[in-house]
């Protein structure tokens, strides 16, 4: 029988949503999963001038923030918005705070590079002799711009926080605010994770030699660098006073100490993060039913964490990486796999690994491939994987309640 969580309090997510370029809301992404169509598109940014594929929301340039928020204008805090109006999320905020209180409530996003594209167009305006753009840092740029415009949107007094770990940022905010909610210092969260496209990833990915001319390809012998994606997840998690849908069960995390760009060879943290996740979970490897690779379609990033995926899972687990899809969503990425978990658990279904078609032979995992007929057992805990820039690792553990298939 499957262990009861270590994790006090046990969270529920209450309320979730999800936009990528896969669609704007859970329905739209859900269907795009199922038809295993890719939504990366050819390079259309404006400003950047690379031969490679992107994954692009729809609408963020043309969504208008509200009254009162001009300020506040860039394209990460647009699709902040854009992201907030789908799956009746604010009301889902608004109902949050009647029961709780808003000083009660914990605010905590992830993102790597926050409003920088605002940044980037005012430096493009700049023209000799000007006094220079009007250009409002703090609301914009800053890393805490998108935390002080939920906070001023939703009405919330309780902490709040920005966490920039670059890959793993928000699979992180989980474990904050479950230390918040545990320290007493807020009785429930609302958990974010947002990245939009700028110059600066595509460019600096770039530099690196990590972005590649061709829908990215994880795990493939084929494989050579990821594509660059943007998207807004976020989540509510409060205690569990009655049997929940969908819970946290327990997070883990780890850093390499090892090289800025450059995973651990062998996948240590990434292995310790996994490790950590399981044991704070009261789980054994065999009662975790599906993983969420990291899974970025680089040689080093997916090899390493093949090989930390041998260490934990001796026996196999199926698993994938869902980046063919939408492409590496950078600071929102912990948060948009661990919703497609999500999304995988209330269906029932096996997220496959997009564009993978052949299988480096040096990659030992149990992956689930497109058109390849398999029988699985019914879903009932996944972990989801990030692993970021300068060995920042977070896993998350998810389950379902109600499924005894471990009895």
């Amino acid at each position: 029988m499957m262990q009861t969580s270590q994790l006090k309090p046990l969270l529920a997510l209450s309320a979730y949503t999800l936009s990528t370029p896969m669609g704007l809301g859970n329905q739209a992404n859900y269907q795009r999963l199922l038809q295993q169509k890719s939504s990366l598109r050819k390079n259309d940014l404006g400003g950047v001038d690379l031969d490679t594929w992107i994954g692009r929301v729809d609408r963020v340039e043309s969504q208008q923030l509200p009254e009162g928020f001009a300020d506040w204008t860039s394209r990460n805090n647009q699709l902040l918005e854009l992201g907030l109006q789908q799956d009746g999320f604010i009301d889902a905020c608004k109902n949050l705070l009647q029961r709780y209180g808003s000083e009660r409530i914990g605010l905590f996003v992830g993102t790597s590079t926050s409003g920088i594209q605002a940044a980037e167009a005012a430096y493009a305006a700049v023209k000799p002799g000007s006094s220079g753009p009007d250009f409002n840092y703090r609301r914009t740029q800053n890393l805490y711009s998108a935390s002080s415009y939920l906070r001023e949107r939703l009405g919330i007094k309780g902490p709040g926080l920005t966490i920039s770990t670059a890959c793993s940022s928000s699979a992180k905010i989980f474990a904050a605010a479950h230390r918040h909610i545990v320290s007493g210092l807020c009785d429930a969260a609302i958990v974010v994770g947002v990245d939009s496209l700028c110059q600066m990833t595509l460019y600096g990915f770039n530099s690196l030699q990590l972005v590649s001319a061709q829908r990215c390809k994880p795990a493939d012998m084929d494989r050579d660098g990821i594509n660059v994606g943007e998207a807004m997840a976020a989540a509510i998690l409060e205690p569990v006073t009655e049997t929940p849908g969908l819970c946290l069960l327990g997070y883990g995390e780890s850093s390499d100490a090892w090289h800025m760009s450059t995973p651990h060879p062998e996948g240590a943290g990434a292995a310790r993060a996994m490790h950590s996740a399981l044991a704070m979970a009261g789980l054994k490897p065999g009662e975790v039913d599906y993983v969420n690779l990291h899974g970025t379609g680089t040689q080093a990033n997916d090899q390493a964490e093949d090989r930390a995926m041998q260490e934990v899972f001796p026996r196999g687990v199926p698993c994938s990486s869902t980046k063919g899809y939408c492409g590496h969503t950078l600071g929102a990425a912990g948060i948009v796999e661990l919703l497609v978990c999500a999304l995988a658990l209330e269906n029932n279904f096996y997220p496959v690994s997009l564009n993978t078609k052949n299988v480096d032979e040096k990659i030992q995992s149990r992956l689930v491939l497109p058109n390849h007929q398999q029988s699985y057992p019914s879903l009932c805990v996944a972990m989801s994987n990030s692993f970021g820039f300068g060995g920042s690792n977070a896993s998350l553990l998810l389950m379902k309640s109600g499924v005894n298939r471990h009895e």
